[in-house]
C-alpha cells in the first residue's frame, strides 16, 4: 500500500505553516513590516509581498519534501518529528534550569547587597533593570541550554521535579527554622513547575499520560482508535493550539508578545525577573504540543492503514529518536 501522500502534505504544510507564522509575527508585530493580509486591501508594498512569500515558501518546501521522500512511511515521518520535538523540549528543560539558578543567585546577592564585591557599580545597577537581565544574562542561558541539548539526550523531567521539591524544601526550613524568606524563592519554585508542568506536555502525549474520558474507546478497534485519535488531533488538538498562539502573538499588547517584549517582571520588589519567560511557556506548550499532534496524527493514520511497525507508548525513549 502506498504512502499516505494526503496525511503526509497536510501534516507538513501544518509544520511549515507553524514556523513560517512565527517568523511572519516577529516581522509584523517586531518590525512592524505589512503583514500578508494587507494584500487584501490592496497593499502591494514589498513587506507585504515578502511575508507572503515566506508561507508560499514554506508550503512548497513541506510539498517538495513529501514528493521528494515518496517512499517514507507515516511511521518514519512521526518517528522524525518525535525526535525534534525532543530535541526543542530538551533544550527549553535545560535553558529554564540555567535561567532560574542563575537569576536566583542574582535576586539573592541583590537583597543581601553583595553584588557589589563581584561587579562595578554600573553593572550592578544594570542588572536591576529586566530588560539588561533578560539580554545579557537569560538569553545567552537559553542559547547555552540548546547548545547542551545537542549533545545530550535526557529530557531531565525527573531531575527537575527533584529540584523543584528542593526549592520548597528550602523555603519551609529558612521560613521556619531560620525566619528567612525572599521573593525570589517563591518565583524559582512557580517558575521551574510551570515548565514542567506545559514542557512535558508534548512527553506525556506520545505516552499517551493525558487524561482521556473513556467510555467507548477502550473496547474500540484498533484501525477505529486510529480515526479517532487522528480526528481528534485536527479537529481539537491543533485547533486549539493555534488559538493560543494566534491570540497570544497577535500584536504588540498579546498576553504571550506583550510581556515578552516589554521584559515583564513581577511586583514582588526583589523577586526573580522571569515573568515575561513564564507568559512564553504558553507559546512552548503550543507549540511543542501541535508538532506532537501531527505525529500523533500520521501514527493514528497508520493504524487506520494497518501500516506495519504499530508503536507502543515507549518508556524513556523519547529523547534518544
Amino acid at each position: 500500500m502506498p504512502p499516505a501522500l494526503k496525511t503526509r502534505l497536510f501534516g507538513w504544510a501544518m509544520l511549515a505553516t507553524l514556523f513560517t507564522f512565527l517568523l511572519n509575527t516577529y516581522l509584523t508585530v517586531g518590525l512592524e513590516l505589512p503583514s500578508a493580509g494587507n494584500l487584501f486591501s490592496g497593499d502591494f508594498s514589498l513587506g507585504a509581498l515578502l511575508q507572503l512569500g515566506i508561507y508560499v515558501g514554506g508550503i512548497a518546501f513541506a510539498v517538495w519534501l513529501v514528493y521528494s521522500h515518496q517512499e517514507r512511511t507515516l511511521r518514519a515521518d512521526a518517528e522524525a518529528i518525535n525526535g525534534f520535538n525532543a530535541f526543542l523540549i530538551r533544550g527549553f528543560f535545560w535553558a529554564v534550569l540555567f535561567v532560574g539558578l542563575a537569576d536566583m543567585s542574582i535576586s539573592f546577592m541583590r537583597v543581601q547587597d553583595l553584588l557589589g564585591n563581584f561587579f562595578t557599580e554600573d553593572t550592578v545597577k544594570a542588572l536591576g533593570r529586566s530588560n539588561f537581565r533578560g539580554l545579557y544574562v537569560h538569553y545567552p542561558l537559553i542559547a547555552a541550554g540548546f547548545l547542551l541539548a545537542v549533545f545530550t539526550r535526557t529530557l531531565g523531567f525527573h531531575w527537575l521535579a527533584l529540584l523543584i521539591v528542593a526549592a520548597e524544601l528550602a523555603i519551609v526550613i529558612t521560613r521556619f527554622i531560620f525566619s528567612y524568606e525572599q521573593a525570589f524563592m517563591g518565583d524559582l519554585v512557580r517558575f521551574w513547575y510551570a515548565a514542567l508542568f506545559l514542557f512535558a506536555s508534548a512527553y506525556t502525549l506520545l505516552h499517551e499520560g493525558h487524561v482521556r474520558v473513556d467510555v467507548f474507546y477502550a473496547g474500540l478497534a484498533r484501525r477505529t482508535k486510529g480515526r479517532v485519535n487522528s480526528i481528534g488531533a485536527v479537529v481539537f488538538g491543533m485547533a486549539l493550539c493555534w488559538t493560543i498562539l494566534i491570540i497570544g502573538l497577535k500584536g504588540k499588547a498579546s498576553i504571550i508578545y506583550g510581556p515578552l517584549a516589554s521584559f515583564e517582571v513581577s511586583q514582588s520588589g526583589f523577586g526573580m525577573y522571569t515573568k515575561y519567560l513564564m507568559a512564553a511557556y504558553l507559546g512552548v506548550f503550543a507549540i511543542t504540543m501541535l508538532i506532537q499532534f501531527v505525529s500523533q496524527m500520521f501514527e493514528s493514520r497508520a493504524d487506520t492503514r494497518d501500516d506495519p511497525g504499530g508503536r507502543e507508548p515507549p518508556s524513556e525513549d523519547f529523547a534518544t529518536s
